[in-house]
């Protein structure tokens, strides 16, 4: 009894921290509270068991139908005619025979390329009066009602059409009917994901549509699509998403109910909701009324035919007869590209063909509520083991032991997994295994003061101090060692700076230069912007590293505004002082280039290098071209869709082979006045008959700018221009791209 009362006392801090460590991950598998570092390696942990008992190869009942870059080549921009969607209707069940066909599409707006609003106003305008006319307009008529021409192809065919919803309160169009009306979970605590807004498709093509599904994105806390919603909630009634739709449309749409358990003991919170039946289906949700994506494998794991090859006739036949057909797109320029545990860049409609297959064939993992007991139960027995045993053992024995409890963990979790399709928590069983190990052998975390002081010195002269505090708080999150990532490059220069330089003293112009880069360094600072270099009176900047930052490129956009203000409010100072007002030119680019530290053995700087970043610097010099203060490439405006922006023009930069187009941006569209608004649409009116090589509308375009604004510089450079393609036509294949001659 003494020798066991003073091993006790002995041990009792060891066994006290052991205990504490227990308790704390108890709590967290009871979600008492949320601990985000245990999340994220739970997320991990799943990830891995995934990708490791994936079944592979090709899946080819269901086939994707993509809206890709060769079918945009050849059939021009999206959207497309709806004549050209009805065609496609034709081809895939007449010509064909496909089972089923789901839009990963929203058709929200009225298809008005066919002309008919023209026709009609002419009819109703000058030809009102010409019989001829009017006969020939009702003869076409049919043939010009796109909207109406697809929806006559949807009905009686199995189609189901695709809608989404936004937590923003704008709503396109009318909502499918609800699979479940209002008030159907009412007394039970069920978690939907509620809505206030949504984009659907026009009346009369839902009308026509066998069934609807939303593809409404929803994404885990760490960015990651691992789950989709088999429900989502709107106006009290909800909604299924299009994987959903389409098994349930192959199964003759039986009407989904919804599965309640009794929870007992510790889980009477919880809803009871485990499963929903549709027929004799059964699709297993989690306490969010979630599934987990069964993915099958990396991206093109389901066969793909390029739309175009469909709408001409040129598929094989044998490809699409027979099976379920998803339409989607890969193109990066419509945005559908999903980062999910198999692939950062996947395909949003692959997601769907994932969960449909696993829909059909019973194979969906299911997370349900009474997992959390499971998890504390597990929790505890291993535990109470380490806390109480290791404290006793020397470091041999307490590594042996070690590591049979985590092997004992793994191989039971990778057993319910794979044969019983149950998600177990791993992460959070693993970690508390490892932190007890580490606390009986005396390991000690990292100082925290330590990491931030060697965060400071490496990155302390490149960003803010607000994002050297970030980087400590998570110093795996970022590495110097030399990547690619998308980032926003940004340039600027004071204009005729070296002929201002040769007028002042070298004391001067140093006060002169600190007077206005440090203001302009604080504006790219405040928004989280990376310091690359000074170049004289130039700034190299870029965002999304080494922190990243999904809004990289609306930061450096706001950055290069808000620069040029500065600059314009130094000016009374430099007045003041007897200095010349300066005028600046900014460039910003966005896209992939290498990043981290990069120079010799003697010398190294963490900076970013490629194509993206040598077009960020063309950007600027055009700026002075064009008489602009600001100009973009056209990634960086896709990525800002609240700013508005001018098309200055299509250019082949000095050095470049190929044509980009550039913007200038005005501001933030709630802050544009209705009069700029007005100009710019007469601007961009003007851009096309230039392109269309109409130089008398062109020009006489211009003369209305010009006489509204007799400074602007950029309608100056248009008159120069169409006055040079008069005597030297640019040809036939002109697309109106300008090569410029400097960079």
């Amino acid at each position: 009894m003494n020798g066991s009362g003073g091993a006790f006392k002995k041990h009792v801090v060891r066994y006290a921290l052991g205990l504490a460590v227990v308790l704390f991950f108890l709590g967290y598998a009871a979600h008492w509270y949320y601990v985000p570092l245990l999340t994220r390696l739970e997320a991990i942990a799943y990830d891995e068991r995934l990708r490791l008992t994936m079944p592979q190869g090709l899946d080819p009942r269901i086939v994707i139908v993509d809206i890709d870059e060769r079918s945009l080549a050849v059939e021009g921009r999206w959207p497309w005619p709806r004549n050209r969607l009805a065609l496609l209707l034709d081809r895939l069940f007449d010509d064909y025979h496909v089972r089923v066909l789901g839009f990963d599409v929203v058709f929200a707006e009225p298809d008005v390329s066919s002309g008919l609003k023209v026709l009609d106003e002419l009819a109703r305008g000058d030809l009102k009066g010409v019989p001829a006319f009017q006969t020939s307009l009702q003869n076409v008529r049919p043939r010009l009602e796109y909207d109406r021409l697809f929806a006559d192809k949807l009905k009686g065919r199995p189609v189901v059409l695709g809608f989404y919803f936004t937590t923003n309160d704008v709503r396109a169009n009318q909502l499918p009917p609800p699979v479940l009306p209002p008030g159907v979970f009412r007394g039970r605590n069920v978690a939907v994901p509620s809505y206030t807004g949504y984009g659907s498709n026009l009346p009369e093509l839902q009308a026509a549509a066998a069934a609807s599904g939303h593809f409404t994105p929803a994404s885990d806390p760490d960015g990651v699509f691992r789950r989709v919603p088999m429900l989502s909630e709107f106006g009290g009634a909800y909604y299924e998403p299009l994987s959903l739709a389409v098994v349930r449309l192959l199964a003759g749409s039986p009407d989904i109910k919804p599965g309640f358990t009794t929870p007992m003991g510790w889980a009477r919170d919880y809803p009871g909701l485990e499963w929903l039946e549709a027929g004799p289906m059964r699709v297993p949700v989690d306490i969010e009324v979630a599934t987990l994506v069964p993915f099958r494998g990396p991206e093109k794991s389901f066969p793909y035919v390029s739309i175009t090859d469909v709408l001409q006739g040129r598929a094989p036949k044998a490809a699409l007869e027979g099976k379920i057909v998803l339409v989607g797109t890969t193109s990066p320029g419509l945005q559908d590209m999903r980062n999910t545990p198999v692939g950062g860049v996947y395909p949003g409609v692959e997601i769907h063909a994932n969960l449909i297959a696993g829909l059909l064939d019973g194979s969906i993992k299911q997370r349900p509520p009474y997992v959390l007991g499971a998890e504390v139960v597990l929790l505890a027995l291993a535990g109470l083991v380490m806390a109480l045993v290791l404290p006793l053992l020397n470091p041999l024995r307490a590594s042996i032991l070690t590591l049979i409890v985590l092997a004992t963990v793994i191989g039971l979790n990778l057993v319910v997994w794979q044969y019983g399709n149950l998600v177990l928590p791993l992460a959070s069983g693993l970690s508390m295994v490892l932190l007890l190990f580490a606390l009986n052998m005396s390991y000690g975390f990292f100082v925290e003061s330590r990491a931030k002081r060697q965060i400071t010195g490496r990155f302390g002269q490149y960003v803010p101090p607000e994002l050297v505090d970030e980087m400590a708080r998570n110093p795996d999150k970022f590495s110097m060692e030399g990547e690619s990532r998308e980032l926003s490059i940004l340039f600027s220069d004071v204009r005729g700076f070296t002929t201002i330089s040769e007028g002042l003293e070298p004391k001067e112009l140093s006060n002169l230069m600190n007077e206005f880069l440090t203001p302009l360094t604080q504006v790219i600072y405040r928004h989280r912007g990376t310091i690359d270099k000074y170049m004289g009176d130039a700034i190299m900047a870029f965002w999304g590293a080494p922190l990243p930052d999904e809004q990289h490129a609306r930061h450096a956009l706001l950055a290069g505004l808000e620069m040029q203000a500065t600059m314009k409010a130094l000016e009374p100072q430099f007045q003041a002082r007897g200095w010349p007002a300066l005028s600046m030119g900014v460039g910003v680019n966005t896209g992939r280039v290498s990043v981290g530290n990069m120079g010799s053995q003697l010398r190294v700087a963490y900076t970013v290098m490629g194509n993206v970043v040598n077009t960020a610097s063309r950007l600027e010099g055009l700026t002075k071209q064009y008489g602009v203060g600001m100009i973009v490439g056209e990634d960086t405006r896709a990525a800002c869709p609240d700013v508005v922006f001018r098309e200055l023009d299509r250019v082949r930069p000095k050095g470049k082979s190929e044509p980009l187009a550039i913007y200038e941006p005005i501001g933030l569209a709630q802050q544009v006045a209705t009069a700029r608004h007005d100009e710019l649409s007469l601007w961009h009116q003007d851009l096309k008959q230039y392109r269309a090589q109409q130089w008398d509308l062109a020009e006489l375009q211009l003369i209305n700018l010009q006489r509204a604004h007799p400074d602007n510089a950029l309608y100056r450079e248009f008159f120069s221009r169409i006055a040079h393609f008069r005597k030297t036509p640019p040809g036939g294949g002109w697309d109106g791209t300008w090569i410029a001659e400097s960079k």
